[in-house]
């Protein structure tokens, strides 16, 4: 799993008001292989179901901001290019280039993104859809866009994942500590973090 994770592919929801769109495309998100996500709270708290999630947010790196500038600046201090998802979007997500690292952005359920972060955006793809129906479900939308931009993330590296040495160590030990019962006390009897010795 480690070697399939990716970081120079993430997701930026920006004010999303249902909790289980919110969850599902947090869980859509992990299960990619996607590490980040960007959460912009502008109108109100981002909230996820954990019935939905089923714990899957311990495993990624969540990170919310309260404008959408701060989100932009970060993104772009991180070499990301910003893609809105507009459904009258021209390009289709099938011609992003899986070589950049890109930050795939989508707004709330019923207004989609703000024109602060639509401004803000490198470029907009649209989701391909041949049927009558002309939209998606939000968590449907995310779902799908990350599943393909991963695969051509993966395609365009030759690899399965893009984390070096160094971050997949630090996030094997924080993984391990989210999951093993006691973890802090195991590491400090180790002598891997400080604290009273047991023994």
């Amino acid at each position: 799993m480690l070697a399939a994770r990716l970081s120079g592919l993430t997701v930026v929801l920006e004010n999303l008001s249902n909790p289980h769109n919110g969850a599902a495309a947090v869980r859509s998100c992990e299960a990619a292989g996607v590490q980040a996500i960007h959460v912009i709270e502008g109108r109100a708290r981002f909230r996820f179901s954990p019935k939905v999630t089923q714990g899957c947010q311990r495993w990624l790196d969540l990170t919310r901001y309260r404008a959408s500038a701060d989100a932009v600046r970060t993104l772009r201090a991180g070499g990301f290019v910003l893609a809105a998802a507009l459904p009258e979007a021209e390009k289709s997500l099938d011609a992003l280039d899986g070589a950049e690292r890109l930050a795939l952005c989508f707004g709330n359920e019923h207004t989609g993104l703000s024109e602060a972060v639509r401004a803000a955006a490198d470029l907009s793809f649209a989701l391909p859809m041949v049927g009558m129906t002309r939209s998606l479900n939000l968590s449907v939308a995310v779902a799908l866009a990350v599943n393909t931009a991963a695969a051509r993330r993966r395609e365009a590296l030759r690899a399965g994942g893009d984390l070096d040495p160094a971050a997949r160590a630090a996030l094997r030990a924080r993984w391990y500590a989210a999951d093993v019962r006691g973890a802090e006390a195991v590491l400090r009897r180790a002598g891997v973090i400080a604290g009273k010795h047991a023994g």
